[in-house]
């Protein structure tokens, strides 16, 4: 059992994470549906290619320093002061390094020059993101989520209003990803002074030989990062690349929506990846194996009905979210719908090998994804499309997750199949027997009454254990766990 103090620790983290996570991606999410209805499917092709292209620029500024600052500092925070002096100077380094590898790449692709600036903008803003990142990652170091949740939360809402004026009267294309780049300039400002309340600043020297140390060590980080940014990223420039921006636009109205699905998995994730590394540093695998093993179940509980209503009501949820002219999203969304349960797990299966130091694997299996990803796309997109960009990015997903899983089995963790795998399963196949009875009532009805069925099946078949409920009580107030 895990001790009270972590499960109120988890409890607190996890609180503002989600709080974080639910917040900023419900006004990202709102955001692009009024930017899509907006632009149009064009020009909001236009909008998702810009954000696609820099995001590879924007994992060479982080060059996996952000990931490793928050492991080695949760360790030996006494260390915290080193890294920021010695990793901010290594960033700023590498970013103007990323800014001009950009600008050559995009001129080479002969794009038209509204779409070269709106790269170069949103360019800018990932790799300025980035460095707020490695603040972040500061925060979560230390576990102070509620920092993090401050920042990005204020950050969001100022985007939100900044975009909504710019649309409202009808500035165009150019301001709007001109907004995202003031907000993150503010956010990195708000971020910066927020360091100083848990940081004792002092006057670090540049250690080169540390930044070569720390830059060899964040080296498999960066690497399984460009992987996974090449099969998260690499469908939508080759879709602009080989279809139009049209294509691009249909594809990414229904990835947005199965990106800000992840909300979940990453705060839950975030919030006990400092938690598996201590245990990993102090050689507690039982504690480290409690987590994973948690994570893994109530990760799977919470994907099954996400997909299941989802595919079922894929029409009505698209025309209801960005309107009729988008209807030929719907069949990619009912796809990309296939890999929420496949991505929530490996949310949890990169980080839990990461805690162990056994990163090296996950670099190896993103590799192998990036490229399956890449072939599978230039063999689909010509035939199908964005439906083909779809069925690629769940069969790449798919190989990951076998890896993966079968890694983490072999050599650290055995789950019990039919306790964190056969039982969801059998729980959500009780949602569509209720779908089907109640097919002909309204869509929203019908989602309600299943996931109440769902849940009854998850109590009666006792896949949640009465000292899990103890510990739910106790996490809400209860006196005793």
């Amino acid at each position: 059992m895990l001790k009270l103090n972590n499960i109120k620790r988890i409890a607190k983290n996890t609180f503002y994470l989600t709080l974080a996570e639910t917040i900023t991606k419900f006004i990202l999410f709102i955001l692009t549906i009024y930017i899509a209805r907006y632009l149009k499917d064009v020009g909001f092709g236009k909008f998702s290619f810009a954000f696609a292209f820099s995001s590879f620029f924007a994992i060479v500024s982080d060059f996996g320093l952000n990931t490793l600052a928050t492991r080695e500092i949760a360790k030996n925070k006494s260390m915290v002061a080193k890294y920021l002096g010695n990793i901010s100077y290594l960033k700023l380094l590498i970013s103007i390094t990323s800014f001009i590898l950009l600008i050559i790449i995009i001129n080479l692709l002969k794009y038209p020059s509204d779409t070269k600036l709106v790269v170069y903008i949103v360019g800018l803003h990932v790799i300025i993101t980035s460095f707020n990142q490695f603040y972040i990652a500061v925060f979560r170091a230390f576990e102070k989520m509620e920092y993090e949740t401050f920042v990005r939360i204020l950050e969001k809402i100022f985007l939100f209003f900044l975009v909504i004026y710019l649309i409202y009267y009808d500035y165009g294309l150019v301001s709007i990803v001109s907004a995202y780049l003031i907000s993150s300039v503010f956010a990195v400002m708000l971020s910066y002074i927020m360091t100083s309340k848990i940081v004792n600043r002092q006057n670090t020297k540049i250690d080169f030989s540390f930044i070569w140390d720390t830059t060899k060590s964040a080296l498999p980080f960066c690497l399984t990062a460009i992987f996974v940014t090449i099969y998260f990223q690499i469908d939508t420039i080759m879709l602009s690349i080989m279809q139009n921006d049209s294509a691009v636009g249909y594809y990414n109205a229904a990835y947005r929506i199965i990106f800000g699905l992840m909300l979940i998995p990453t705060a839950f994730v975030s919030s006990i990846f400092p938690l598996m590394s201590k245990y990993c540093e102090q050689s507690e695998k039982k504690g480290y194996c409690e987590v994973y093993t948690k994570g893994f179940k109530y990760l799977l509980l919470i994907s099954l009905p996400i997909t299941i209503l989802g595919i079922t009501f894929a029409d009505k949820l698209i025309i209801f979210i960005y309107g009729p002219e988008y209807t030929q999203s719907i069949n990619s969304f009912k796809v990309l719908l296939l890999v929420i349960p496949i991505i929530f797990l490996t949310s949890l299966f990169g980080p839990a090998l990461q805690a162990a130091n056994r990163q090296h694997i996950v670099t190896y299996v993103t590799a192998s994804n990036a490229t399956l990803n890449i072939i599978l796309n230039y063999i689909l997109i010509p035939h199908y499309s964005y439906i083909g960009a779809a069925v690629a990015t769940v069969i790449t997903e798919g190989l990951g997750f076998t890896l993966m899983y079968y890694f983490i089995s072999r050599d650290s963790i055995k789950l019990s199949l039919f306790e964190n795998i056969v039982k969801p399963l059998v729980a959500s196949f009780v949602i569509i027997l209720v779908i089907y009875y109640f097919k002909q009532i309204e869509w929203i009805l019908a989602s309600i009454i299943g996931l109440t069925f769902y849940v009854l099946a998850i109590y009666f078949m006792k896949i949640i254990t009465r000292d899990e409920l103890r510990i739910l009580r106790f996490v809400l107030g209860s006196k005793t766990p």
